[in-house]
């Protein structure tokens, strides 16, 4: 989102940055127990520090050309797959969540040697580079709320880790996908981002449905843990619209945001505990039926985790397995535009004592399973290019 703001929040900025200058993180220089107006207010608030404005780490962090030419070009790829102009695949790929800078930029480089081997033929690759964990109940929230992994909760410094690690990814030439879970942090990292999720205890969210029409990016709805896939396509349809709500300026004020509506948005099959896998042949019709009686196109991303994949990271194999049957035989193919793979460096996932590589949220499938998992992939492109060929020739 680009916000407006006017000559005062510009000399605002000013003092700001120079209060900060001594500092590498906000938070070290001021605590605010409370800001407490009166025996009503903020009762359960323990303590405030300040936010680095999003321009200050952006101009210390710049776009660099490199970078510019990663995220537009990812951009454009996976609007033109959305929009049906691309057969490719678009694939999002990566760890279920950033914990290690170091190992993240070892898988990416796994993935540049891979994408650079013609893959990008049949597939437009995208990393999966997600440093916010929504919660069912509590846990760790990801890189940006606590990088050290000890409850210090240094924000300020979790900003400032992930928008180093997606500069340096793009500008070595990975783009990256992100998920959004509120409507501030995106002013720090947006502009490096090549598409962007909504995951399933938010896509039903108001406010997260308005962020989307404002994002520059392609952003991916999932159905919900219910398995209720109507609110992703209705979070489709409000997000595709205009609309006014509260977030922060570049300068971190407080602002209305008018926003012009986002028309690159799509379903995301993750299926759920509660009513089971949903990518399916079946499944993949109905939803597109769905979408068309809502008018939108049925451009629709399969996760193969999550519920898809029953929890099990084995089996996310399968799930890819008869996304490329589909792909190659099926009515249903014509409307699968993508698939979501949580992959790592090493199987499983852990607890502390920590081992390179390998995840500690969902459990992810190694470097060397996910090569297997995208040459089925291709071999569905390709098969899926060859019926619907075969079927425009004898027409």
């Amino acid at each position: 989102m680009t916000l407006a703001t006017s000559e005062t929040s510009t000399a605002a900025t000013g003092k700001i940055h120079s209060t900060l200058a001594s500092s590498t993180h906000a938070s070290t220089l001021i605590k605010c127990t409370t800001d407490k107006l009166n025996d009503l207010d903020d009762n359960r608030i323990v303590n405030i520090r300040p936010l680095i404005p999003p321009q200050i780490l952006m101009e210390d962090l710049p776009l660099t050309a490199d970078a510019n030419i990663t995220v537009s070009k990812a951009r454009k790829e996976a609007e033109s797959i959305l929009s049906g102009e691309d057969d490719r695949l678009l694939v999002i790929v990566g760890p279920c969540s950033i914990h290690d800078v170091t190992a993240a930029i070892e898988y990416s480089q796994l993935l540049k040697k891979y994408a650079s081997n013609g893959s990008s033929k049949e597939l437009c690759l995208i990393m999966r580079v997600y440093f916010e964990k929504p919660r069912t109940t509590v846990g760790w929230k990801g890189l940006i709320n606590d990088p050290d992994m000890n409850n210090s909760f240094s924000i300020n410094k979790g900003l400032r880790t992930a928008r180093k690690l997606l500069l340096d990814l793009n500008s070595s030439g990975v783009p990256a996908a992100v998920e959004f879970l509120d409507t501030i942090s995106p002013q720090f990292i947006a502009d490096l981002v090549s598409w962007g999720a909504i995951g399933a205890r938010t896509t039903e969210s108001q406010v997260h449905r308005e962020l989307a029409s404002g994002l520059s990016v392609p952003v991916g709805f999932k159905n919900g843990t219910d398995g209720n896939v109507r609110i992703a396509i209705d979070a489709i349809r409000a997000a595709s619209a205009g609309h006014r709500f509260l977030s922060v300026t570049k300068h971190g004020l407080s602002a209305i945001v008018e926003t012009s509506g986002n028309t690159s948005c799509h379903v995301i099959l993750r299926g759920s505990s509660a009513t089971g896998p949903n990518y399916s042949e079946a499944d993949v019709l109905s939803c597109a039926k769905d979408l068309c009686k809502a008018g939108v196109r049925p451009a629709i991303m399969i996760d193969c985790s999550h519920g898809n994949s029953e929890k099990n990271h084995k089996k996310q194999a399968g799930v890819a397995i008869e996304v490329a049957r589909q792909l190659s035989s099926c009515d249903s193919g014509s409307s699968i535009c993508g698939v979501m793979i949580e992959s790592h460096i090493k199987e499983g996932r852990q607890d502390v004592p920590i081992e390179y590589g390998m995840s500690i949220t969902d459990a992810c499938i190694s470097w060397a399973d996910t090569v297997k998992v995208l040459e089925i992939l291709r071999q569905g492109v390709r098969a899926r290019r060859e019926r619907l060929a075969s079927s425009h020739f004898s027409a």
